[in-house]
């Protein structure tokens, strides 16, 4: 084979391993998959809990980065997207990172959860680097998308950046603002200022809230919620739990938010927001992605006696992701998703990125291939 046979990829090679470049064998085509030529790929904080093994069910080596952008280089037969569009070589597009929902057991037909689909698989996550076909992480100078990888176009109004910046968070976010039903006027509260609580509260006031605080850190997080339009800002390193409820309470009329979407991660932060949401408000957890371990509550004085009604969201599907490419193409010039990359790196970096991200000095990290 010569050298074009051959891909570059950045790599995971196994729980607590740093990561390393690799060369792989590019595949040929089955009938129905596509190429991509990679031109972005984002760092996110599943892909720290990768690299710690926090995730079950990861075939190492892992070529990561489930969120990407590439341009198709090569297409075995007829591949449509979810309009019936035949999708050509040269056009730049994305893609649902999960592959293989079966569309036939209880969770997708009768329970209508097909992110809990016992069969799906994700690029980049469960799909691993010496599988066949191989190059299934966006840390790749090619990515091979199987037969029935939903695509989609980016839209006229949205670049690569705008995408990697929204990245997995956006999809995530749209999900998370889907269940907690904002209507106009409501007061809302997100807990966390990463990529999932800053979409968060953009799509909550492009929903029409009358009222949006966060609670987060650090600053630099913290003042691209305040350019995104957020009324209140409180650093959660900076403020007592006590302090932060008179806060709240005091911008909210003395009640509390009517919903309350945790973004954050930490576990605590669920028993706080429980105790903020006013009496018979809404509860949104989506940042409790993997166990970060256990936190006692009240049944009685948390949840009961308040009428807290509480919703779990668990990753994102198809529909999500086309709304929010729809949502950025209608609001970009409003909500500057690309403001959220705070750096690039090359493959050889990728280690870096991932220090990065996990010591937050960054709010969103891409890997440039």
């Amino acid at each position: 084979m010569s050298a074009i046979d051959f891909a570059r990829a950045a790599v995971l090679p196994g729980p607590g391993l740093p990561a390393e470049v690799r060369y792989y064998p590019i595949p040929s085509l089955e009938s129905g998959a596509v190429l991509l030529r990679t031109i972005a790929s984002e760092v996110c904080g599943t892909d720290v809990h990768l690299q710690h093994g926090r995730l079950a069910g990861v075939p190492y080596p892992l070529i990561p980065g489930h969120v990407s952008v590439g341009e198709v280089v090569a297409i075995n037969g007829t591949v449509l997207d979810v309009e019936a569009s035949p999708v050509r070589i040269g056009e730049i597009v994305t893609f649902l990172d999960v592959h293989g929902t079966c569309n036939a057991c209880l969770y997708c037909t009768v329970w209508k959860a097909t992110t809990r689909c016992p069969h799906r698989k994700v690029y980049g996550i469960t799909m691993g680097a010496e599988e066949t076909p191989g190059l299934s992480g966006g840390w790749s100078q090619v990515i091979y998308l199987k037969p029935g990888t939903k695509l989609i176009r980016l839209e006229p109004e949205v670049s690569p950046d705008a995408w990697i910046g929204g990245g997995c968070g956006l999809p995530t976010a749209v999900h998370a603002v889907e269940l907690a039903k904002i209507g106009l006027t409501d007061r809302v509260l997100i807990q966390g200022s990463g990529p999932v609580g800053l979409s968060c509260a953009a799509l909550a006031l492009l929903s029409g809230a009358g009222w949006v605080g966060m609670i987060g850190s650090p600053a630099l997080r913290l003042d691209l919620a305040r350019a995104f339009g957020v009324d209140c800002v409180i650093d959660v390193l900076e403020t007592t739990p006590e302090e932060r409820r008179r806060a709240i309470l005091d911008a909210t009329g003395g009640h509390g938010p009517d919903i309350t979407i945790e973004a954050s991660g930490n576990p605590m932060a669920v028993l706080e927001g429980c105790s903020l949401t006013r009496d018979n408000g809404r509860y949104v957890i989506v940042g409790q992605y993997t166990d970060n371990g256990d936190v006692l509550l009240n049944p009685h004085l948390h949840i009961n006696k308040k009428h807290l009604e509480i919703r779990g969201c668990w990753g994102s599907d198809f529909s999500h992701v086309y709304r929010a490419m729809k949502a950025m193409a209608r609001f970009n010039s409003r909500i500057h998703w690309e403001s959220l990359i705070s750096r690039r790196y090359n493959l050889e970096e990728a280690e870096q990125a991932l220090r990065d991200v996990e010591e937050r000095r960054v709010v969103k990290a891409v890997i440039l291939p």
